[in-house]
């Protein structure tokens, strides 16, 4: 049982496994989840109906959960600006850099070997897909207590 608002398993063990510099696909309903991802690259399902889930839902949840380096989104074929930068940047932040490609390079970047999963959503929104490269965490800092070697534990996450 978690106590963490992601609870799915795949998406937990797929963050998990992904390092640094890996591409985690949150697609939108429109997306050709199989075709335009790496063959090797899971595909997690969470489009249950159209609208549910969107984008957004799934994004929210795995910048709280995972470190997140850049950004990519998918320009429009007709050059108008994209339709969800704006609401991205405040979930990503300022300090996330977000960059703006054509349809064909961003398919082309999803097709690469460091491509960890496709998330399949129900949003309906055309170009609502964000391509995410994964962060590293922090290195511990001075006075930051150091973790057991075979626990992964500190020494606070041992105190009752």
């Amino acid at each position: 049982m978690l106590r963490y608002p992601l609870i799915h398993p795949q998406l937990l063990a797929v963050l998990a496994a992904a390092g640094h510099g890996s591409k985690i696909l949150i697609a939108d309903g429109n997306y050709a989840h199989r075709t335009n991802t790496h063959a090797l690259a899971p595909v997690i399902h969470l489009n249950l109906r159209p609208g549910l889930v969107t984008v957004e839902h799934v994004l929210e949840t795995v910048v709280d959960a995972s470190p997140v380096e850049a950004a990519t989104l998918m320009l429009p074929d007709d050059g108008s600006p994209s339709p969800v930068q704006e609401r991205y940047r405040g979930l990503l932040g300022e300090a996330v850099p977000m960059r703006l490609v054509g349809r064909g390079a961003f398919y082309q970047a999803c097709r690469r070997s460091d491509m960890a999963a496709t998330i399949a959503t129900g949003d309906q929104r055309h170009y609502a897909n964000v391509l995410l490269t994964v962060g590293a965490l922090p290195a511990p800092g001075p006075g930051t207590p150091a973790a057991d070697e075979e626990t992964g534990r500190t020494a606070a996450d041992m105190t009752p």
